[in-house]
């Protein structure tokens, strides 16, 4: 069975769909023109993906040629070490021990650190990413937070500073729903970037903007059926 793997354009078109609907919907509102940013981001991500997914063979092949420049200058200096082993004291050789020790210890970081460049740059641009869509979410939580289904209670009473709105309540149910699919589309736009990337760091950042996501989903969800509990005691 072939793997199942989300597809960038599905989900670019899906984005783009679903601000069409919102701009039919509310015409000129907030909210259309954050979904519209929000298709704009995920244009990007094709872009971003092909680089992250792309060996740096440029990059590679420096770490290669550095990688074997240490190793020969090792080599040499061992050799030379190897003719005169015989003329050491056992103070003098307990010093070449600890130096050599030392250098073996610098190597390693060293061979760390480069092979493990290209993964910290990619890393980077995929945590950067996912910021610009962490902040992106906590908006879309921002225009929902004054849609209160309790003023359509019949015991609702207003006070001087309560927030406006002329929503119906098909249409605040409408606005909810339209904000909790914003939410899963972006966590989806997320996903992409570590679809093909096996890099814990990126994948745990993703994880929390998903657990994000999903907390104000669900306080979406418990908005919309508070509004439909209204409509069906009236």
């Amino acid at each position: 069975m072939k793997n199942k793997k989300l597809l960038s354009s599905k989900i670019i078109e899906t984005i783009k769909n679903l601000h069409f609907r919102i701009e039919e919907r509310f015409p000129g509102s907030g909210l259309a023109e954050l979904c519209g940013k929000l298709h704009k981001v995920s244009q990007k991500t094709d872009k971003t993906i092909n680089w992250i997914e792309k060996p740096n063979y440029l990059l590679r092949i420096f770490f290669v040629v550095v990688i074997a420049s240490i190793i020969m200058t090792l080599s040499l200096t061992i050799q030379e070490l190897g003719f005169k082993f015989t003329t050491f004291t056992l103070p003098e050789f307990i010093q070449v021990f600890e130096a050599g020790l030392n250098a073996v210890f610098l190597v390693g970081a060293v061979f760390v650190f480069l092979f493990t460049v290209e993964t910290r740059r990619k890393r980077k641009r995929i945590v950067i990413a996912i910021n610009h869509l962490r902040s992106i979410a906590h908006i879309i939580d921002a225009h929902q937070l004054t849609k209160d289904p309790d003023e359509y209670s019949k015991v609702s009473v207003r006070t001087a500073h309560s927030p406006t709105h002329h929503l119906s309540k098909y249409e605040l149910c409408r606005y909810l729903d339209y904000c909790s699919e914003m939410l899963s589309l972006t966590s989806k736009v997320a996903f992409l970037y570590t679809q093909n990337f096996d890099d814990p760091v990126s994948q745990n950042a993703i994880n929390e903007l998903e657990s994000l996501t999903t907390g104000l989903s669900r306080k979406i969800w418990q908005k919309i059926m508070v509004a439909k509990l209204y409509d069906d005691i009236r």
